[in-house]
């Protein structure tokens, strides 16, 4: 949104509130269309220019200034009639994380919900897998997550997700789970530091780690919107159970074993992270991740599946990346990540053996256009390009959308690079439709080239 839009929302609740005031930014004439509205919300401390003495009203404005500007509104609440104050508390619930940060307690919300707030997401998702190379599985499948957060004290929360995924194909039943537990400590509006079981982004497209994988530790983090500093400590849980299907004794697959393939006894793993990002103008976000386990990451051969496979690596591997996000202007968006991860290993398939040797993932991508949940009808439009070497895809967390390709180079010991296309449009509020098709893939050597995959999905957010 552009913040010219934004400051013309705020004034209408404070319409009535002041008298027209003299315009102090250089940049906003007397025939702009929201010059009372800015003179208006300066004259009452709502809003501030730049130390040039200029607005910037057609920059767009971030989340976090937004929820200054809802901070200094809930300041004066009590001037504000029946109607500006529901609208208050509705942008209040919505810019709850960020009023948290700036140390704004959401007292009006508090009274109506006992202190807690509700959020949640919904997903309606068909799937087009791969099932080896040339083979398909689809998939019909539901999910909500519901997000609750308890305010303990002015700096402290304590938050959880409630998941229920169920399977519309496959099974009449369900499960549903917390996969999020954690409290929150923000001593001020730059620092958090959270400790529990929680979700950590690595790189910047998420095609390595992103942050629906499950992280259990504690972590802190600073960032002044120039810089940001991140580190961790603890168990990227979710990863190693999900990197790859194990075999029974007989060999048949999709079957877990207490040793697994590929890694024994990895939920137990801990390791320690660190990440930094440097915010350039507004324009562009650059960042760099090193992550190191203190336990072996593979501490025994392995023996499984009909072929007589047999797995050996090195031990303690160590993974670092950079990446990048560029707003080019345009409504062009430019992201991509390359990630170097710092181990050997091989595996025996009848009579070859297949190596892996400090292998890299990387990509890159260019997206047009961006989806906005509160203006229906906004759409955007992209198209990346993945490679992955083989024994890159360590820990089996990747975007979505990438799975079966990167699964695909993993199982094989092969090295694959794919494309990927995706469209999302913002049907109503708070629906979005997304589509994504992977395709072009290719593998190294004599194995098969695997075949492509696509996938549609309905998001609610509430």
């Amino acid at each position: 949104m552009k913040k010219i839009l934004a400051i013309a929302a705020a004034a209408a609740l404070t319409a009535g509130v002041s008298a027209f005031a003299a315009n102090p930014f250089s940049d906003v004439s007397t025939d702009d269309w929201a010059y009372q509205a800015v003179s208006d919300l300066s004259d009452q401390g709502v809003v501030e220019g730049y130390p040039d003495g200029t607005f910037k009203g057609e920059r767009n404005i971030t989340r976090y200034e937004l929820a200054q500007i809802i901070a200094r509104l809930m300041a004066k609440e009590d001037q504000l009639n029946a109607e500006q104050r529901a609208t208050l508390d509705k942008l209040a619930g919505e810019y709850a994380d960020e009023l948290a940060n700036l140390g704004v307690r959401v007292s009006n919300l508090e009274k109506k919900v006992g202190n807690l707030y509700w959020s949640g997401d919904a997903r309606m998702q068909y799937q087009h897998n791969l099932d080896g190379a040339k083979d398909h599985s689809d998939t019909w499948n539901g999910r909500m997550r519901i997000n609750v957060k308890a305010q303990v004290n002015d700096q402290v929360t304590v938050n959880g997700r409630f998941v229920n995924e169920m399977d519309f194909k496959d099974s009449d039943s369900s499960n549903t789970t917390m996969d999020r537990i954690y409290s929150q400590w923000t001593p001020n509006e730059k620092t958090t530091v959270n400790i529990g079981r929680f979700g950590v982004a690595l790189d910047q497209t998420g095609t390595f780690w992103d942050e629906d994988g499950v992280f259990d530790g504690v972590n802190a983090a600073w960032d002044n919107g120039k810089i940001g500093v991140e580190a961790g400590y603890g168990r990227f849980k979710s990863g190693y159970k999900d990197s790859l299907l194990g075999y029974d004794e007989e060999g048949n697959g999709d079957y877990w074993t207490s040793d697994g393939f590929a890694w024994k006894d990895q939920a137990s793993t801990e390791a320690w992270y660190a990440k930094l990002t440097g915010h350039i103008a507004d324009r562009a976000d650059v960042s760099a991740f090193y992550m190191e386990p203190t336990h072996n990451f593979n501490s025994a051969d392995y023996t499984f599946g009909k072929e007589a496979k047999a797995y050996t690596g090195d031990k303690n591997a160590k993974v670092w990346g950079i990446g990048t996000t560029v707003d080019l202007g345009g409504n062009f968006t430019l992201d991509g990540d390359y990630v170097k991860t710092q181990w050997s290993g091989k595996a025996d398939i009848g009579d070859k053996t297949y190596k892996a040797d400090d292998p890299a993932l990387w990509t890159a991508g260019l997206t047009y256009g961006a989806v906005d949940t509160d203006k229906p009808g906004t759409w955007q439009l992209g198209v990346h390009y993945v490679k992955a070497d083989a024994g890159s895809y360590l820990l089996g967390n990747s975007a979505l959308d990438l799975t079966d390709q990167l699964e695909y180079g993993w199982n094989k010991w092969t090295d694959v690079h794919f494309w990927v296309a995706r469209a999302g449009v913002a049907l109503q509020k708070n629906v979005e439709l997304d589509a994504y098709y992977n395709f072009a893939a290719k593998a190294s050597g004599s194995t098969e080239d695997p075949d492509d995959t696509w996938g549609i999905e309905l998001n609610y957010a509430f």
